[in-house]
């Protein structure tokens, strides 16, 4: 068999295995001959063993994440681990970070009806990892750039749904450069609990917000999972005919 298993996070919020299912069957239609399943590091079922214990063959281990930090350097890995056995060769891809995905985002911000009065506040998740916040960050000047490209030049600041202080911090910055809306610009791929907290820091501020949609099954976040399908399958493949050579 050559499958993919699409790992994501989980969520308490049913919102979020909706979308996760949305993205899964736009992959799916997109890699015919490639059986797609979705699995779940935590709070969702099924689990990423209990997948991987249905699957034989070469297997794509996509992490639907956007940033590299430990669930993608220590949890998967972990699991992974202890799923390998006899005819099971799983190839673990990198996460879902690429710059088409700010250009989705962008797009999410202009149909939520972005203009000129307004700043951009990019939230994402927030980690431990300093090397991943600083990742993020840098994904707030591409957003910027993907934004001015499309002939919306405004001030684009970054905030970590995890930690209040970042947001009231960013939405602080974006009233000194006169912003006089908050579009809330979520680097998530689904809505949920972190996002709603973002809507209740803003709201206690005061602060006059809308929120764009979350990336979810954008063609580009279809496009990145896909390639990292094929790419690891045609990887995997490659080495299997050097060594029966």
């Amino acid at each position: 068999m050559t499958a993919a298993v699409l790992v994501a996070h989980g969520s308490r919020d049913p919102r979020f295995a909706v979308t996760a299912g949305r993205l899964r069957d736009a992959v799916a239609r997109s890699t015919p001959g490639i059986a797609v399943t979705l699995a779940y590091l935590d709070l969702d079922e099924p689990s990423v063993g209990d997948v991987l214990a249905r699957v034989d063959g070469d297997v794509a281990v996509v992490p639907l994440l956007l940033g590299d930090a430990y669930h993608n350097r220590v949890d998967l890995p972990a699991l992974l681990g202890e799923s390998a056995r006899p005819g099971l060769r799983t190839v673990h891809t990198p996460v879902l970070a690429d710059p088409r995905l700010t250009g989705a985002l962008a797009d999410r911000a202009v149909d939520a009806g972005l203009d000129a009065g307004d700043g951009v506040l990019m939230c994402a998740v927030g980690s431990s990892d300093a090397a991943a916040d600083a990742e993020t960050r840098h994904r707030g000047d591409d957003l910027a750039a993907a934004l001015s490209s499309r002939g919306v030049d405004v001030p684009v600041e970054v905030a970590f749904a995890t930690r209040s202080d970042t947001i009231l911090a960013a939405d602080r910055r974006l009233r000194d450069a006169d912003a006089q809306r908050v579009l809330v610009a979520p680097w998530f791929l689904s809505a949920g609990t972190l996002t709603d907290r973002v809507e209740r820091v803003l709201d206690d501020a005061d602060r006059p917000w809308r929120m764009a949609g979350p990336l979810g099954a954008h063609q580009a976040v279809v496009d990145v999972v896909r390639a990292r399908i094929v790419e690891a399958l045609t990887g995997v493949m490659s080495d299997s005919r050097s060594t029966h050579r």
